[in-house]
């Protein structure tokens, strides 16, 4: 669990009779949600403004990217909180309400972005390997009902978040429990391990078999053949999309989630055991897990900024808008300006 000051964290690890140092987060914290705070607010902002304002013809991956951005843009606006919080401040100052709103948004954005990017990777699939049951399988009704189906699993599956979530007084500071407090964390250790299996591991898998047919069925010779000169260009930006798609998603899998998960579930299991069996369980193995955990914690908020990206680089939509806005722009300007803008480009 995160605290705000060196004291805070004697008095939670003297329950294992260890006591470590966390000094390193009061930089690392701070520096990371600022980035991600920066870059990820206009990066999803401007996602937002193209698929509001441009889209012409609402897909079900344009449904699915709708819903990813709003889900990163909640989150986005409780990074100023955090990085508050851990920048010095040693108190948490707004409140417990807000401290279960904050904590309860980041598992909501990490495992809606999860479950939305399993959904876009299956409506993905199911166009590459059944191109023709596909016509009847996928469309945008479809894609609002799972849509919905994915918050409301998302929002009934981390509603205890709200009751584990807490804070407490440590000396003069008050700390936002990132976890639960230490009578609660049995109980905490078992909803988290559900959830991971539920919610992480079983849509990795997913995932991962999907893209593995996918590569299969993109790398047959006979693939986007016998259409035409029309239809192999069509089929080739289709694999060029395909290919971008499942690069930037596997990225966000492998470095944002699988670390945190990994590093969470070892700490949570080594507290656990140091809890209950003291002699099984050192003071550095359990300092190392922790200093691993608090790491990628951080590092899987920066999901917010791949986001964006993965429509960026895998929508034309966007491309296209951004190209006519600058064809626009060229025509309006003189024919001196004209040049340095395209050579620019």
């Amino acid at each position: 669990m995160d605290f705000s000051n060196k004291s805070a964290v004697l008095n939670e690890t003297s329950l294992y009779s260890c006591c470590f140092k966390e000094d390193f987060k009061h930089l690392l914290l701070p520096i990371i949600y600022s980035l991600v705070f920066l870059f990820g607010l206009s990066l999803n902002a401007m996602a937002l403004f193209v698929i509001t304002f441009h889209t012409k013809r609402w897909t079900p991956s344009t449904i699915y990217m709708l819903n990813l951005t709003v889900c990163d843009t909640l989150y986005i606006f409780t990074l100023p909180f955090l990085i508050y919080y851990y920048a010095g401040a040693k108190d948490w100052p707004f409140g417990e309400p807000v401290c279960k709103i904050v904590r309860f948004l980041f598992y909501a954005n990490l495992y809606g972005s999860i479950l939305f990017l399993s959904a876009i990777s299956l409506h993905r699939f199911i166009g590459i390997c059944y191109p023709v049951r596909s016509l009847c399988w996928l469309s945008a009704r479809r894609a609002k009902l799972v849509s919905v189906g994915v918050w409301a699993c998302v929002l009934s599956c981390q509603a205890p978040i709200l009751y584990f979530s807490s804070t407490r007084r440590f000396g003069k500071g008050l700390v936002c429990f990132d976890t639960t407090g230490p009578e609660l964390f049995d109980d905490f250790l078992v909803y988290s391990s559900v959830i991971s299996v539920v919610m992480f591991a079983l849509p990795f898998m997913v995932v991962m078999v999907c893209y593995s047919l996918m590569v299969r069925k993109l790398l047959e010779p006979s693939w986007g053949s016998g259409e035409g000169e029309q239809g192999l260009r069509a089929a080739i930006r289709t694999k060029q999309k395909s290919v971008k798609m499942i690069i930037i998603v596997l990225v966000t899998f492998m470095l944002c989630f699988l670390p945190f998960h990994l590093t969470r579930s070892l700490y949570y299991t080594f507290r656990y055991l140091r809890n209950s069996h003291p002699e099984q369980m050192t003071c550095k193995l359990l300092e190392a897990s922790s200093i691993a955990y608090k790491v990628t914690r951080p590092i899987a908020s920066a999901n917010s900024l791949i986001d964006p990206i993965l429509y960026f680089m895998a929508g034309q939509d966007f491309r296209k808008t951004m190209k006519k806005k600058l064809q626009k722009a060229e025509n309006g300007l003189p024919k001196c300006a004209n040049i340095a803008m395209t050579t620019s480009l």
